[in-house]
């Protein structure tokens, strides 16, 4: 209950910030490019090389499943490291 709460603060605090932009003293367009170099270029990464991690600890623990925790790592990392590129792709095609 107190997750849904928390959770509930947290994406009205962000809509604010994103529908509102004044607040953030910034314009909406240069808030989601900061959003976006953020996501693409810091948290994806970091969650990718966690993932890895993860799946090796899986590995070396013995889980049965290990090979399959590498494999979703594996493709979680193309993703992750891969996010800028498959987002300026999708731009370019798109214009």
């Amino acid at each position: 209950m107190l997750t849904k709460k928390l959770g509930g603060q947290v994406l009205i605090i962000a809509l604010c910030f994103l529908l509102f932009p004044v607040l953030a003293h910034a314009g909406l367009e240069s808030s989601l490019l900061g959003i976006k170099s953020k996501l693409t270029g810091v948290i994806l990464p970091v969650l990718s090389v966690i993932g890895i991690a993860i799946a090796a600890i899986s590995f070396f623990t013995g889980n049965p499943n290990a090979k399959q925790h590498i494999a979703y790592a594996i493709i979680g990392c193309i993703f992750g490291f891969g996010a800028q590129a498959i987002v300026d792709f999708i731009a370019q095609t798109v214009r």
